[in-house]
């Protein structure tokens, strides 16, 4: 997948992981950044447990994890 759909699948995973996360994470323009991060992240964290997904939901539940992690953290430290 080109850089175009990595993009695409890591804002798409911010607005997921806002949806899921309680309150709704930070807004969408920040999801959707924070998205970005999350695949790089779950993408690093399912690595390191063996776990790889090849298809575009695969890589898309990589990346929401990995965003809904980043989404924790970032409310943990805006408390």
């Amino acid at each position: 997948m080109g850089i175009i759909g990595s993009l695409i699948i890591g804002a798409l995973a911010g607005f997921l992981a806002g949806k899921l996360m309680r309150g709704g994470g930070f807004g969408l323009v920040i999801n959707l950044i924070l998205g970005l991060f999350g695949g790089v992240l779950g993408g690093w964290l399912f690595h390191l447990l063996g776990i790889q997904w090849d298809s575009v939901l695969g890589q898309l539940g990589t990346a929401t994890v990995g965003a809904a992690a980043i989404l924790y953290v970032a409310s943990l430290l805006k408390k």
